[in-house]
């Protein structure tokens, strides 16, 4: 879907689709050109070292167990100073930090997979992970990259009085509902 979202905005470019969905597959051949099954762990992505100019890591790396093997299958396809763009919930979302003072589970936080439990919502996501600005940022360091900005965009999720308090926190991403990271490869 993310792939899809962006092949308008980069005509001229190739664009490939990767998951390891058949379904998500399927779907996604019918708004792009390509779209390959591939993993970040196991077998890999179904690409040579170096050969990709960016990565479009969209609402995937809090749902993953290994995420270090993960980027560093990234940073193994991507050309030295390519591009990694990757989007995650925030734990530390505006929101999030009042629940936590009333004892109440933050928004995206998982404590099963079968329903939701201590916070709100009904939909159960399936998070493993979830990252602070902060620990994203050395997170993607260590694992080889630059990061080049950090900014901050809203859920939408959020109810709709609300929205635009949501809107404004993303002028600091410390304290947006989601976490946008540009980071190169070194």
């Amino acid at each position: 879907t993310a792939a899809a979202t962006a092949a308008p905005l980069l005509t001229g470019h190739r664009i490939v689709g990767v998951d390891w969905s058949q379904d998500a597959l399927r779907r996604a051949r019918a708004r792009l050109p390509y779209a390959v099954r591939g993993e970040l762990t196991g077998t890999g992505l179904p690409f040579q070292d170096g050969c990709v100019d960016a990565v479009l890591f969209s609402e995937v790396v809090e749902h993953l167990v290994d995420p270090d093997s993960a980027l560093d299958e990234i940073r193994r396809v991507l050309r030295p100073g390519g591009h990694l763009m990757l989007s995650t919930p925030n734990l530390a979302a505006w929101y999030n930090r009042g629940l936590l003072l009333a004892g109440v589970q933050p928004v995206f936080s998982e404590v099963s997979l079968r329903a939701v439990h201590g916070r709100p919502g009904r939909e159960v996501v399936g998070h493993l992970r979830l990252y602070t600005a902060r620990a994203l940022r050395e997170f993607v360091a260590a694992s080889g990259f630059e990061v080049v900005r950090l900014a901050g965009a809203p859920f939408h999720g959020v109810p709709r009085p609300l929205r635009a308090l949501d809107r404004l926190a993303c002028a600091r991403p410390s304290l947006a509902s989601i976490l946008l990271l540009h980071a190169r490869r070194t």
